[in-house]
């Protein structure tokens, strides 16, 4: 049990808390901290330490997630959609990488945005395929500099009417177990 802000008390009115504590909490440990004066946080890490069961660890030390590569590229996409276009667009888009091939001096993605309707492929192509080109510059500068390699994307606008509703989609796409 952790008594804080003792800072703004006075050393009888710390110990009559200590003294009601204890009589709830018979067995348990009563520590009178100062989160400001970082008075006793050192013996609150101490104890917190001690409680926590001893388990093998999940990864090795070498490893710092548990998500692949593609994950990390389909997101700096995503990262892209939503600096990029603002209001509806970023939340109706889901992005797959759908190859990711690595050679020795290139590394070749192919990606998929899945749109709900067209005027939202239509805005994300942009007059010309402007937007779209922006969009696959922006990505691609932040893969390579992620990644150590040059890269060639490649992203195609697909529609996929209502992905959001269809449960086996949203499986696909990884929202569901």
């Amino acid at each position: 049990m952790l008594i804080n802000k003792i800072d703004l008390s006075n050393q009888e009115d710390v110990q009559a808390q200590i003294s009601f504590w204890s009589e709830i909490f018979p067995s348990g440990e009563i520590i009178p901290v100062s989160a400001l004066n970082k008075f006793n946080l050192d013996t609150v890490m101490s104890l917190v330490i001690a409680k926590l069961p001893e388990n093998p660890p999940y990864y090795p030390k070498d490893e710092l997630t548990d998500k692949n590569l593609r994950f990390f590229v389909s997101e700096m996409i995503r990262e892209k959609v939503l600096l990029n276009f603002k209001q509806e667009i970023p939340y109706s888009v889901e992005v797959v990488v759908e190859s990711f091939k690595e050679a020795e001096d290139i590394i070749r993605i192919e990606a998929y945005l899945y749109v709900m309707r067209e005027s939202q492929k239509m805005i994300i192509l942009g007059k010309g395929g402007k937007s779209i080109k922006k969009l696959g510059t922006d990505a691609r500068k932040d893969i390579e500099d992620f990644l150590g390699k040059k890269v060639f994307l490649d992203l195609t606008i697909k529609v996929n009417k209502d992905w959001r509703d269809n449960e086996r989609q949203l499986k696909r796409f990884g929202y569901q177990q």
